[in-house]
């Protein structure tokens, strides 16, 4: 087998080993090798994400996420800017289906002024002025530096910067297998010697962690995200973002409106439990780890009663009526006509603290000699990005 050195070797060419390198070669780094088990980019999480970037508005104060999602939004708007790719800067709503929301509502206000967003909160009239057909009972939050990209187009344009700096090199349908004498890894495309190595292996960083004896008391339960689309006909209901106020002790935003860059409106996502990292199908992506993570589930479902929640509520929206019901709580006018399928679906790779059963709410970034960790890479990654490699880079490399 083929062996390859690189000074810095990184796991996973997604939003988060793509921005980690950009940062990288700003200050100064090169002979830089990129791994990713899929010939092409974009197959999974980065290149199926919503394209939306957060603003910061729902993450605990002075946590990482909160930390990174807001300058991170600002520095993937300018990316995108510069290099003329397409940017929907259309705000987002949230809103409430009752006033027993109201309490949850005061608090991700709280949140995002905490964190430094820019947030106004709106009454009935002032709401219908931003967002005609949205729907919500006497307040919502307007939402001003929330925006859209095409995440796809990102990750093509990362990677012909990284590719034209002639100090990254990409080896793809290259799978991490392990790793040997701490500076040696070993890939389905023969070993690679390394000085400094970098997981970014999205959905499979726990996979990788352990290699390096670290996440041990992790483990990953997936869950599906489907997708419906308003119909061509039925795109002007929505101007941009609706969302309801989320159940803020688990980390999934609820169904909601989105409009693309494209113009058109997806409805979703679900939090579904699945039964494999790249279950997207009813079949497809399920391999022998099902029955380890159908374990998880039910150690959860019975140790966990927010866990419980959600797998008693969510399996419901794969049938339409129920999917339709969430969805329309959201607005003031929408039919089961004006709804059709999407092929979009994704997974979200939710890491779960073993120890205490719960499901783990931040990114981690742990570090093991020269090696790197980016654990628990799921939203608001794709906004964080940019930031989060910046500080990366910094704090672990400088």
């Amino acid at each position: 087998m083929s062996k390859t050195t690189a000074d810095i070797l990184v796991v996973g060419g997604g939003i988060i080993g793509l921005t980690i390198a950009r940062e990288l070669i700003l200050k100064g780094y090169k002979d830089i090798a990129i791994i990713d088990k899929e010939t092409f980019l974009g197959k999974h999480a980065s290149g199926r994400n919503s394209g939306v970037l957060h603003a910061g508005i729902y993450y605990a104060p002075d946590s990482l996420k909160a930390r990174s999602c807001l300058n991170g939004n600002f520095l993937m708007r300018t990316y995108c800017q510069e290099k003329g790719l397409p940017v929907l800067e259309t705000g987002k709503v949230i809103v409430i289906r009752s006033e027993k929301e109201i309490p949850t509502l005061k608090e991700l206000y709280r949140r995002a002024l905490a964190n430094g967003a820019k947030v106004d909160m709106v009454n009935e009239e002032e709401l219908n002025d931003i967002e005609p057909n949205a729907r919500t009972v006497e307040k919502a939050i307007y939402s001003h530096h929330t925006a859209v990209v095409d995440p796809k187009k990102v990750l093509l344009s990362l990677e012909k910067d990284l590719t034209a700096s002639g100090k990254v090199k990409f080896l793809l349908g290259c799978t991490f297998l392990g790793i040997k004498k701490s500076s040696t890894a070993i890939t389905s495309g023969g070993e690679i010697e390394f000085k400094r190595f970098v997981n970014a292996a999205g959905a499979h960083c726990e996979r990788v962690a352990r290699a390096f004896n670290l996440g041990l008391n992790l483990r990953m339960v997936p869950f599906k995200g489907i997708y419906k689309k308003l119909i061509k006909d039925k795109n002007h209901l929505v101007r941009g973002n609706i969302y309801p106020v989320p159940d803020i002790r688990n980390p999934f935003l609820g169904i909601h409106f989105t409009r693309s860059v494209h113009g058109e409106v997806y409805l979703g996502p679900t939090a579904i439990p699945a039964l494999g990292r790249e279950n997207y199908g009813i079949l497809e992506g399920i391999d022998g780890e099902a029955f380890s993570i159908l374990f998880r589930d039910a150690v959860l479902f019975c140790a966990n009663p927010k866990f419980r929640d959600v797998a008693l509520s969510e399996p419901k929206k794969y049938m339409t009526p129920f999917f339709f019901d969430s969805a329309s709580k959201l607005v003031k006018k929408l039919d089961p006509s004006d709804i059709e399928p999407a092929d979009k679906v994704g997974i979200r790779a939710q890491l779960v603290d073993w120890d205490r059963k719960e499901l783990v709410l931040d990114f981690l970034v742990e570090k093991a000699e020269e090696s790197i960790h980016i654990l628990n890479p799921v939203s608001p990654a794709f906004t964080s990005s940019m930031d989060l490699a910046r500080t990366i880079v910094q704090d672990y490399f400088d």
